[in-house]
């Protein structure tokens, strides 16, 4: 009789174990499955953080020689974004020469294609191409004392909407339409200081005269059909 209660006894405990250790492992099971599911929603309303644990995981599984050339792209692009930043920054630098024009930049590739022949004494210049003449414009010439230099040049500076210092006085026109120099600029000639060139003038009046210091100044229209039609490198010869 007491042998058969203490065998009771044992089972009991050993059935009262056993319920408690699966209890256990249910509990632990489900506070898993819950510790995940907080973690998917915080990768689902944190986009950053998603996107960082592709990445991440995208990169482990990417072979070493494939890293190495996306970092070797990636600097090369960062390069030439800076690059590209320092070519802005100098374009907005304002600058003045001591000649006819401001900032020389380049235009037109038609080098080779076209020449320009200036004739002071009929007072016009004419535009070549291949020996055929496709266009021709009155101008105004340097005056006594300041005659355009003849011989053979080639442009060297061109430029929309030029700014002016005055050689004599220093004195600065801003750019536009109605400044000295007109809407164009196209240089041919210069002694390291002054520079003379094709440009435009608001004083139509005065084209076919010798009045100008050595530039020959031309209709505001008829300078930005020459600006199309010729190039850095361009040849202009100017005789008497």
């Amino acid at each position: 009789m007491g042998r058969n209660e203490s065998v009771a006894r044992i089972v009991m405990l050993l059935c009262f174990g056993a319920a408690i250790l699966s209890l256990a492992m249910h509990w632990r099971m489900i506070g898993g499955e819950r510790q995940s599911q907080e973690s998917a929603n915080r990768l689902q309303g944190d986009p950053t953080r998603a996107s960082s644990a592709a990445s991440a995981s995208t990169l482990s599984s990417m072979p070493a020689a494939k890293s190495g050339k996306v970092e070797k792209n990636v600097i090369r692009e960062t390069k030439l974004a800076k690059n590209n930043r320092l070519v802005v920054d100098q374009a907005k630098k304002p600058k003045f020469f001591l000649a006819q024009i401001a900032e020389p930049k380049s235009a037109n590739s038609v080098v080779g294609k076209s020449q320009v022949v200036v004739d002071l004494s009929d007072r016009r210049a004419y535009v070549y191409t291949k020996d055929e003449v496709i266009a021709s414009y009155p101008i105004s010439v340097g005056k006594k004392g300041w005659e355009t230099p003849t011989g053979s040049f080639q442009i060297m500076h061109m430029q929309h909407y030029p700014a002016w210092r005055h050689p004599i006085t220093g004195k600065v026109f801003a750019a536009g339409t109605d400044s000295p120099l007109g809407d164009r600029w196209i240089g041919f000639w210069s002694d390291g200081r002054n520079q003379i060139g094709f440009h435009g003038t608001p004083d139509v009046e005065v084209i076919g005269t010798a009045i100008s210091h050595g530039c020959l100044r031309m209709r505001n229209p008829d300078v930005r059909m020459l600006y199309k039609q010729v190039g850095l490198g361009t040849t202009v010869i100017v005789r008497d």
